[in-house]
């Protein structure tokens, strides 16, 4: 989502991990300065490792949902957004079956209908010599959102604008949760499926993500 200040966050909520449920805020600044907020060193690690920042804050990231208002808060953040009814794209998503919506061949079979129509890309090659794939499962609208950071008000929700720099693409303009299975594939390994996401593992086989973002 993006804010009136000009200051655009991603939050990850990662709801399946080998390391148990964990999230991250990845933010970017609108002096283009970007900041990783994770709960642990070694989500910090991996994260750092797959995306770009010039800043990584070791603190817990706290995530509360009830009935479409999600409520997060970390030693620097505290973010409150509200969700909207699912749209036609949510609703066409939601449809996809599971098991073909993560797979690899699918998600780049989607990748350009995605730059055409949403201005995202669903692969790429990542830091480290990973390679990731998006598998998109639901979307909904972010309706509102209240956010602080280091005490200050970052004001009323606004578009991701320009677009956040973390990895090899963006997210959808239009201020969104999206439901996303993501596989990361290391160099040197054979893509697997673990049906998690993975804060770790340089040289272990690839992870299956799960989490909403």
């Amino acid at each position: 989502m993006g804010t009136a200040s000009g200051t655009r966050l991603v939050l990850g909520h990662w709801t399946d991990s080998p390391f148990g449920p964990v999230s991250d805020v990845m933010l970017e600044r609108p002096d283009g300065h970007r900041v990783l907020l994770a709960p642990d060193p070694r989500t910090a690690d991996f994260i750092a490792d797959t995306y770009s920042f010039d800043e990584v804050r070791v603190e817990p990231v706290a995530v509360r949902i009830t009935a479409g208002c999600w409520t997060v808060s970390s030693r620097s953040l505290s973010l409150r957004f509200v969700t909207g009814r699912r749209g036609p794209l949510g609703l066409l998503l939601s449809a996809v079956p599971r098991f073909l919506a993560v797979r690899p061949w699918w998600i780049a079979l989607v990748d350009r209908p995605a730059r055409v129509l949403r201005g995202v890309r669903t692969r790429g090659s990542a830091g480290g010599g990973r390679r990731e794939w998006y598998g998109a499962r639901d979307l909904r609208p972010v309706a509102s959102v209240t956010a602080r950071f280091e005490g200050v008000d970052l004001g009323p929700l606004a578009p991701v604008a320009p677009a956040v720099r973390f990895g090899f693409g963006s997210t959808p303009r239009g201020p969104c949760v999206v439901r996303v299975t993501t596989t990361v594939e290391g160099p040197g390994t054979t893509r697997g499926r673990v049906g998690a996401p993975s804060p770790r593992g340089r040289q272990s086989p690839s992870r299956r993500l799960k989490k909403d973002r």
